[in-house]
């Protein structure tokens, strides 16, 4: 579980006081939404460090107090640290004037999360198209792979309008 101080860390500008938290609800919503996340199939201890980073002020911690934070071992960090910067969700930066890491939130995190998806989306299409031709898409399996690369060419065009919208709605409601 989260400690007292889990949703603020060392270096945090918001002004918020650690103790203006209730640090028994900062670790419920940390773990519920690991867990959501871990349902939608992330990996449990990168779910469980993602959530944390989310809700620390900075949106950046070391090991030290991830591991502390969340009570698991620097391994543990380590691991899923590895996870998170492999599908680009953190990046790893240098604390100045010391040794140490800190494992940092993306600016923008969600949108270029989902801007990476459509460039896996675009590989899928190619991929499933080349499959189909392959297959026939006059037979059972080519018309279902056909299916498939032409849902994901729909969803990739609508990814990009909604990204756009996004945007828009980002700054009309003053999150610029």
């Amino acid at each position: 579980m989260v400690n007292v101080d889990a949703g603020t860390d060392a270096g945090s500008d918001s002004g918020t006081a650690a103790g203006a938290r209730d640090g028994d609800a900062v670790s419920r919503f940390v773990e519920r939404f690991a867990a959501q996340l871990t349902e939608a199939g992330m990996q449990r201890m990168a779910a469980r460090v993602f959530a944390q980073l989310l809700a620390s002020d900075g949106g950046a911690m070391t090991s030290a107090e991830l591991g502390e934070a969340l009570q698991i071992s620097p391994a543990a960090v380590s691991g899923a640290v590895s996870y998170l910067t492999q599908v680009n969700m953190v990046s790893r930066e240098r604390e100045p004037g010391s040794r140490r890491d800190r494992y940092v939130l993306h600016n923008e995190l969600w949108y270029e999360t989902f801007t990476r998806r459509d460039q896996v989306l675009t590989l899928w299409e190619k991929t499933l198209r080349e499959g189909a031709a392959t297959l026939g898409t006059d037979s059972p399996a080519g018309a279902r792979v056909a299916e498939t690369a032409a849902f994901f060419e729909f969803m990739q065009g609508e990814m990009l309008g909604l990204m756009d919208r996004w945007r828009v709605h980002k700054a009309t409601i003053g999150l610029a």
